[in-house]
């Protein structure tokens, strides 16, 4: 090899010594990036120069051209990462799940400092009183204030659930776009890289980078599937639809129902809409084409647990729930739901115990349950009513029969004529009123539709409890007392336990207690699963501060190398042409 090529040489080795020592100072000054990838170096040969060529010989006479820094390799395990990303779907599912059992458990726990314990007992001690002296002003009084608070305080319960609901239902919609965005910025990083990696030689590593973070993320937020073509643009499905593919990112759009305000999550393409004169798109029906569906067993063996959307989705519910959905036709509905079967659950409590005290109420009030013939001759069948008697015990000034739980929006009687020309008060019943077969909320005594009665609670004294002979009704108050301790109500139709209703609630707190701890347990032993796929992972994709230091000696040293190299071929060259002239 002449002179002048070896210095060709020598320059290939401070070239590649360059590159590689850039290299290492680019991993060493990103060590703390999120998603950075560290990147090795591959060197190679450069092609040989043949002097002679002997078919009969071992091998060609042949001299070397120098090094060739060849590309920087871009170190990750893809079967790590798909573990990674899916077990982090998983944590964030129950993450979240554990985060809504934490808040729920707060709100019973604690209202403005006040549990809601504390009011249901101070209720049952009223009526303890009132049982001992019915008569006295004082434990009438206290009574119908107990009850009060016992309203109020149980509204204030639901409107926390309610509430929580509505930061739920906003976050949902924080989450979806935040899909969105991270779809696009993949639509874009793939144009990058495509663009870049097109000539075959450079490798946009550090873009990549970005683009598997993006990948991180999003399998946070839901179950995705992914890949990379032959282009090097990566797709990507969420929940088994294209969400990235090609040039083209199908957005996740939001339905919103007019009732709720509840967002849910939809594919556009795949549901029934028309084109407004404007361009727009009026969507018609999305029943199929939600995202997620939620007629599936949530199960890790059926990888249906994935995803902290998901589990928002899941928390939230559809819709504000009550006691009718405490039903074996409808409860399966909701039990997924934390949120909605503590609603349930809740309200079907404050349900029992205002509709029992009113009714041992009507009782002693002389409402009886049969047959009424009205004076236009229709036959009321199965009705619970009186005759209408302002004088009447347990009676208000109209003759109506006293409520202390009344309905917002309803009344609880209504006053008819009978065949006879007597006016009558009928009880009005919750009845199925919607065309889904749902009462409608105005009808029920449920939680947001109860008040004390207003006349009642100017003058507690109407209650009186004393009979026409002038004696203490000690009967009705002893019924009101036996109300709290009949041990008949269970929580849902999966439980067979049976509760009073300060056992009730106690059951409802144990039962909030034990899903939050086994969630909270699901949660922990999951980090420790994500933990350790990410420190296998991070081993592999991690900077080594140690390593990077101990190859920036060694390409230093085949820097200098290279540099004295050319010096001696210098030195070479300068005594030849000097020795020459």
């Amino acid at each position: 090899m002449s002179l002048m090529s070896s210095l060709y040489v020598g320059s290939s080795g401070l070239r590649t010594g360059q590159n590689a020592l850039n290299t290492t100072a680019h991993n060493l000054s990103n060590m703390d990036t999120t998603g950075y990838v560290r990147q090795q170096v591959q060197q190679s040969t450069r092609s040989y120069l043949n002097l002679s060529i002997d078919v009969k010989s071992v091998a060609n006479k042949q001299t070397g051209l120098g090094v060739n820094y060849s590309r920087v390799k871009h170190i990750r395990d893809y079967f790590l990462d798909k573990i990674y990303r899916r077990e982090s779907g998983r944590s964030m599912f129950y993450e979240v799940s554990t985060e809504v059992m934490e808040e729920m458990e707060s709100q019973l726990g604690e209202m403005n400092g006040e549990a809601f314990q504390g009011t249901l007992t101070d209720f049952w001690t009223a009526v303890q009183e009132l049982a001992k002296d019915p008569a006295s002003s004082v434990t009438q009084g206290l009574f119908v204030q107990r009850a009060e608070e016992f309203v109020q305080r149980a509204g204030a319960v639901y409107d926390g659930l309610s509430s929580y609901q509505d930061n739920l239902n906003l976050q949902i919609k924080q989450q979806v776009n935040k899909i969105n965005l991270y779809g696009h910025q993949l639509l874009a990083l793939n144009e990058t890289i495509s663009s870049i990696e097109a000539g075959g030689i450079e490798k946009a590593n550090d873009l990549r980078d970005a683009r598997d973070q993006l990948l991180d993320e999003l399998a946070e937020m839901a179950s995705i599937n992914y890949g990379e073509d032959l282009n090097g643009e990566v797709w990507v499905q969420i929940e088994g639809v294209d969400f990235v593919k090609g040039p083209r990112c199908f957005d996740i759009e939001l339905h919103t129902d007019i009732k709720t305000g509840f967002y849910t999550p939809f594919w556009p393409m795949n549901s029934t809409y028309r084109t407004l004169p404007d361009g727009t798109r009026e969507y018609l029906n999305i029943e199929g084409a939600e995202v997620f569906n939620f007629s599936r067993e949530i199960s890790t063996d059926l990888n249906t647990d994935i995803g902290g959307l998901k589990a928002m989705l899941l928390a939230r519910g559809d819709h504000r729930a009550d006691y009718t959905d405490v039903t074996e036709e409808k409860y399966d509905k909701i039990s997924q739901s934390v949120i909605m079967n503590m609603q349930a659950e809740f309200d079907q409590l404050v349900h029992n115990v205002a509709t029992k005290v009113n009714e041992i109420l009507a009782t002693a009030a002389g409402v009886t349950t049969g047959d009424l013939t009205l004076a236009d001759g229709t036959v009321l069948q199965g009705v619970s009513y009186c005759k209408s008697d302002p004088e009447g015990y347990l009676r208000k000034s109209d003759g109506s029969p006293i409520q202390i739980f009344a309905k917002i929006n309803t009344d609880g009687y209504r006053k008819v004529t009978g065949a006879d020309g007597g006016e009558y008060w009928v009880y009005n019943p919750e009845v199925l009123k919607g065309a889904d077969g749902n009462p409608e909320t105005e009808s029920l005594y449920s939680v947001k539709n109860l008040r004390i009665e207003q006349e009642l609670m100017q003058k507690p004294s109407m209650l009186g409890f004393r009979l026409a002979d002038g004696s203490e009704d000690k009967a009705t108050a002893e019924a009101l007392k036996n109300v709290f301790m009949e041990e008949e109500y269970t929580l849902n139709p999966n439980i067979k336990r049976k509760s009073s209703f300060i056992s009730y609630y106690d059951d409802l707190v144990a039962q909030i207690a034990n899903t939050g701890y086994v969630s909270r347990s699901i949660y922990e032993n999951q980090q420790g699963t994500v933990e350790s796929v990410g420190s296998a992972r991070e081993q592999v994709i991690g900077v080594s501060s140690d390593e990077e230091l101990s190859n920036m000696i060694k390409f230093q040293n085949a820097y200098n190398a290279s540099s004295r190299y050319i010096n001696v071929i210098d030195e070479m060259l300068e005594h030849l042409l000097s020795s020459l002239t």
